[in-house]
């Protein structure tokens, strides 16, 4: 069952999303040819360093980076590397930034110079997927709501919804319950409560929606080769509405 947070605990998280948001719109200045996904992993380090935080999904579970960063075909879950990012990539960087024991989570698709129409239109419904998502965080309805939404959208769009890798409760913990599917029914999942804080972040693909993961234990890719993107906030359940806690501010 899902822990219920109260005002201070949500305003402690809010203001590690505010530095998670921060570091993002930073990475969108770097993001460019030429320019490494290790590259960007070292500078997030060092910038959340510089605000007493800590990238808490480096050393979980023997994950060894700052950021996962996941470049075209890859799902998530991406070592970053030294090969130069190319023009017309798409690489998604996630991560979850720890602020004095209080957790955010957020994954960005950032367009690498100049797109595919196809890429192009895959960002854009992906980030579309999430909004109507985080629309249907509302006390009352259930995680099924949240599901419903974002695979009715993305199918409509051509696209399909990954299934092997969900949204999640978050809190002083990185994965709390309620699970949260990027498909499904309506009446399925837990029923919403303000105080609930949780991740939505549908995964894309213009092929499959299965996954294969590298031989790392990581890196999940598409099983067709098909691009992949996604899209990440944390959201706080409120009695006036969802409450994006990682909003970048658009």
């Amino acid at each position: 069952m899902a822990t219920i947070k109260n005002e201070a605990q949500i305003e402690a998280m809010a203001q590690a999303g505010k530095l998670l948001a921060a570091c993002h719109r930073e990475i969108t200045k770097r993001i460019a040819p030429g320019v490494s996904t290790l590259e960007i992993d070292s500078f997030v380090e060092t910038y959340l360093k510089r605000y007493d935080a800590t990238p808490e999904q480096k050393g979980y579970m023997g994950y060894p980076f700052a950021t996962c960063a996941s470049v075209n075909n890859v799902i998530c879950h991406g070592f970053p590397t030294e090969t130069p990012l190319a023009e017309g990539d798409i690489v998604t960087i996630d991560m979850v930034v720890n602020l004095d024991g209080w957790l955010a989570d957020s994954a960005w698709t950032y367009a690498v110079g100049t797109l595919s129409p196809k890429a192009q239109n895959l960002i854009k419904t992906t980030r579309a997927a999430l909004d109507v998502g985080i629309q249907q965080a509302i006390p009352g309805n259930r995680v099924g709501h949240i599901s419903h939404a974002i695979q009715t959208l993305a199918e409509r769009e051509g696209f399909s919804v990954v299934r092997q890798f969900i949204g999640h409760g978050i809190g002083q913990r990185m994965h709390e319950e309620p699970p949260v599917p990027h498909f499904g029914s309506r009446s399925s999942g837990e029923v919403l409560k303000a105080g609930m804080v949780l991740t939505i972040e549908p995964m894309l693909t213009t092929g499959s929606w299965k996954a294969v993961i590298d031989a790392d234990g990581w890196t999940a890719r598409t099983v067709d080769g098909s691009l992949a993107a996604q899209y990440e906030h944390t959201i706080a359940i409120t009695e006036k509405g969802p409450r994006i806690l990682t909003d970048q501010g658009e």
